[in-house]
């Protein structure tokens, strides 16, 4: 299933897992990567040594294509994306901002620089500083999210750039991957079905929580604050709900999130939490090496789509 992003990447399957925080480190990546489709790195808040520590792990697991996500928002930004050239990382997604300030050193090194963008503006506007492609990302994704929905947003990302879109948000089997070719992308970014991986160093509470997440269990905190983050439901998220309802301050409201991804993850509290996932939960059943997911999904898009 060839597209301009599997022949930009140098991958089997145009499927990409997504940058997660405390999730996306060297196993899942090298895994993902080994089943044909493309690892990332989670940047998140580490420091640059942390991460070129990640990327020289997986370098040991596998000897496939793989990249790095870099929050733009994190204090270590700069660092890590130095780190990236270094280390001869030669694809780069990115988040929560704007990557403009570092195209220049990433051009000049060959980095093909992909962002994750909410917008047909912002999308635009990466093109215009010399992006290789774009993931257009639909507010069913877990994590911080935009406004637009995946139905919504990527067609019309498709429409005004010329370089290919990567669509996600709520896609998480060969239906979700037909759906959006039908859109107009020419690849899948996939992060809560990943996060069930076998191979996903995660706490099993975590991974549990998700296989056993209806339909109904995604919650949306902190949109009065500009910061919406979409998590499955729990204690933590309904505190955070009823302070945001008093007129609670952006900084009481942070501090009561406060490494509570980390606690989820790494330590299985999914009570106090945030177990983040996105509107897909419900649909993800059962836990599966990244190899058995990804050909699982592409064959049942393959068949949708009538391709070889």
């Amino acid at each position: 299933m060839k597209t301009r992003i599997t022949e930009l990447l140098g991958v089997q399957y145009p499927v990409i897992q997504g940058g997660m925080a405390w999730v996306a480190e060297h196993h899942l990546a090298a895994a993902v990567s080994e089943a044909g489709g493309f690892g990332l790195i989670g940047g998140a808040n580490a420091p640059g040594e942390v991460v070129r520590e990640e990327i020289r792990k997986a370098r040991e697991l596998t000897g496939k294509p793989f990249g790095v996500n870099v929050m733009l928002m994190s204090p270590h930004a700069d660092d890590v994306a130095k780190v990236v050239v270094e280390e001869g990382i030669k694809v780069v997604t990115t988040g929560a901002g704007n990557p403009e300030k570092y195209m220049d050193m990433w051009k000049a090194a060959g980095v093909k620089v992909i962002p994750v963008v909410a917008s047909v503006a912002l999308a635009r506007r990466m093109e215009r500083y010399g992006a290789d492609a774009v993931v257009a990302e639909g507010c069913e994704s877990g994590g911080h999210i935009g406004e637009q929905t995946t139905m919504t947003l990527v067609p019309q990302v498709v429409d005004a750039v010329e370089i290919p879109v990567i669509a996600a948000g709520g896609i998480g089997d060969g239906r979700g991957i037909a759906a959006a070719f039908m859109l107009g992308a020419e690849a899948v970014q996939i992060g809560t079905r990943f996060v069930v991986s076998k191979e996903a160093v995660v706490h099993e509470n975590y991974k549990q929580r998700i296989i056993k997440a209806k339909d109904i269990d995604s919650a949306v905190t902190g949109r009065s604050h500009g910061h919406p983050v979409r998590c499955l439901r729990n204690q933590m998220t309904r505190e955070y709900v009823k302070l945001e309802a008093e007129g609670k301050s952006f900084e009481e409201l942070e501090y009561l999130t406060l490494g509570a991804l980390r606690k989820a993850v790494q330590e299985g509290d999914i009570t106090m939490g945030t177990v983040m996932a996105g509107q897909i939960a419900g649909l993800i059943t059962k836990e599966q090496t990244c190899k058995e997911m990804i050909e699982e999904m592409m064959a049942q898009a393959k068949e949708l789509l009538g391709r070889d």
